[in-house]
């Protein structure tokens, strides 16, 4: 069974790699120096992307190049849509409120 997919995005960082991996794969040297972080912390949170099926990792010699893997992203989605509806009701309250103070 693979990581909490919701508790791999809840880090800021981890997002900032998501973000990037969404233009094209990129080594771990480019995903440090965007992040501005150690080489062993940025090391972490690849690893937890990884662990979660969110990125897979591709070897080239001594360098590793990150791909995005989406598919996981999914489940998140999902779980939005969900209060999509919620949101849409209130905004729609919102809006015959404001028409019955505001007629034309």
């Amino acid at each position: 069974m693979l990581p909490d997919v919701f508790g791999a995005v809840a880090n800021p960082a981890r997002r900032v790699i998501l973000d990037e991996l969404c233009e094209g794969p990129r080594t771990a040297g480019e995903l440090t120096g965007l992040l501005e972080l150690s080489r062993s912390a940025a090391s972490e949170h690849l690893a937890v992307l990884r662990e979660a099926g969110l990125v897979r990792e591709e070897r080239h010699g001594r360098h590793r190049l990150y791909h995005l893997q989406p598919a996981r992203l999914a489940e998140i989605g999902g779980w939005v849509k969900h209060f999509e509806r919620y949101w849409t009701q209130r905004l729609d309250a919102l809006a015959e409120l404001l028409d019955e103070e505001n007629p034309s």
